[in-house]
């Protein structure tokens, strides 16, 4: 049976950055979690603390690789297998962040505004010699994207419900399906009480 260790928001982030630095020159982590976890602050946090220790670190959201409205709806506002099969675009990801910042040198931030459904004209960056690049968002392990370090921050599904606004509550069910994929995280944290997360130290 899995055991989690109490301990701090900024043990977890350290744990991490340990992690990150035991990769040589450029690494792509990714921050999985459902939008009631977070995992875009947490992200957040991971690159705070590899800029401050000197090193190229940048935030991918995933929300800002989403599919245009027109295939994400095609069946529908609230169809949990487009939500975890259409939703996101898991393959430019691939090309233009994981791919791209060993390959060639750069990434795209962003390639989508989910707001106002339109290109986010963004344009590539630059990657330095040690540059981290953490993607945050998600249903991102279970996929086979090429991962250096991977962060599974997990809820319990009562608890993703309750943190999940009402209209999105839709996507719990599909959030705890895909869980089941199968893919063990490097480092995996228990996020249903954010100020005392719980870090998985034997499985």
């Amino acid at each position: 049976m899995p055991r989690f260790s109490p301990t701090t928001p900024d043990a977890v982030v350290d744990h991490v950055v340990d992690r990150i630095d035991a990769v040589d020159g450029r690494c792509v982590v990714a921050v999985d979690g459902a939008d009631a976890a977070d995992p875009v602050a947490f992200a957040q946090r991971v690159v705070a603390r590899l800029r401050t220790d000197g090193r190229a670190a940048d935030l991918v959201s995933l929300h800002d690789w989403v599919r245009p409205a027109s295939l994400r709806l095609e069946y529908g506002h609230e169809d949990e297998l487009s939500y975890r099969t259409l939703w996101f675009d898991y393959d430019a990801l691939t090309r233009e962040v994981i791919t791209a910042v060993r390959t060639r040198d750069q990434w795209l931030p962003a390639l989508w505004d989910e707001r106002s459904d339109r290109s986010a004209r963004a344009r590539p960056r630059t990657a330095a010699q040690n540059q981290v690049v953490v993607v945050a968002g998600p249903m991102l392990l279970g996929r086979g994207l090429d991962l250096d370090v991977t962060v599974a921050l997990t809820l319990t599904e009562r608890t993703a419900s309750r943190l999940t606004p009402e209209d999105e509550r839709w996507t719990v069910p599909a959030l705890t399906a895909h869980a089941e994929h199968g893919e063990r995280a490097d480092v995996e944290v228990r996020m249903d009480h954010p100020d005392r997360p719980a870090l998985l130290v034997e499985r």
